[in-house]
């Protein structure tokens, strides 16, 4: 199953490691049918604390890291957070299993 993906703003950044992001959307009334905004705050982990209120960021799901923490930072502004040394980390797994 894959992983969910959501785009919002920073909200706060007041905790170490974690930020709060607001994801809006927008739903159709199911009688009316106006769009109208919903919207939910989630925490999530920003490792080097680089996130500032107001940045826009890509979180995705991943394993709980504490008890309302279960989402990853992994884009901010547009620019990725993937961290290249885990990729040329599992480069090497990769060329072994091709070898054998």
């Amino acid at each position: 199953m894959p992983r969910r993906v959501l785009t919002g703003r920073v909200t706060s950044d007041k905790m170490d490691k974690t930020i709060t992001v607001l994801v809006a959307r927008r739903v159709m009334h199911p009688l009316y049918k106006k769009f109208i905004r919903r919207s939910k705050s989630y925490a999530a982990h920003d490792e080097n604390n680089i996130c500032k209120p107001g940045d826009t960021v890509r979180i995705e799901e991943c394993r709980p890291i504490s008890k309302r923490k279960t989402w990853i930072v992994v884009e901010r502004n547009g620019q990725s957070l993937v961290d290249d040394v885990a990729i040329d980390a599992a480069a090497p797994d990769a060329a072994a299993m091709a070898q054998g």
